[in-house]
């Protein structure tokens, strides 16, 4: 596994996984601490999930913020099936300048999370069971096709770099970020 698929997959399901989260407030002091509600507490994640293959992936930075932005975490850890192709920094950094700082303001959620999930497709497709001109559905409704060249695969103009399978999932990085078709 590769730092950059682990990376990646690990910024990606942190932000699936964790979500947004309020602190409870503080309870005034007792004598006997009482235990916490069981849904204020989330599980232990499977080590394995892509979300905590996610977590330490320091290429995966600018994801993991926009999926928080999107408050899109919880949807991401999804126990899937889900096939993920989650963009590097570098991805992101190729976009024109101001788009990630634009498109992570609170006004611009809904689109922040159409685009993300244009990443995302319900569905577990390693690379080896993928083809040339196969067309996946992905999470917002639109279509994206992959391409195979010479051996390297891709999806729309992205080239996936590395894969890395999770208990929940695949996910595959990618060196672009993938804009939904207009409608």
């Amino acid at each position: 596994m590769t730092k950059i698929s682990s990376s990646l997959l690990g910024a990606l399901f942190v932000l699936a996984a964790c979500g947004k989260k309020e602190e409870p407030a503080a309870a005034p002091p007792t004598t006997a601490a009482a235990p916490a509600p069981a849904a204020s507490v989330p599980p232990p994640l499977d080590p394995k999930n892509i979300v905590s293959i996610a977590i330490g992936s320091k290429d995966h930075t600018t994801l993991v913020a926009a999926l928080k932005a999107a408050d899109y975490v919880t949807a991401v850890a999804n126990p899937g099936p889900l096939t993920v192709f989650a963009p590097t920094d570098a991805a992101f950094a190729k976009l024109p300048a101001g788009t990630v700082e634009s498109l992570v303001k609170p006004e611009n959620q809904a689109k922040l999370k159409e685009i993300l999930k244009y990443h995302v497709t319900t569905s577990v497709y390693e690379a080896t069971n993928l083809t040339d001109g196969q067309v996946l559905g992905m999470a917002n409704g639109a279509k994206a096709t992959i391409h195979i060249k010479d051996g390297k695969m891709s999806i729309n103009d992205a080239n996936v770099l590395a894969s890395v399978r999770g208990s929940n999932g695949v996910v595959h990085v990618i060196d672009g970020v993938l804009l939904p078709p207009a409608p």
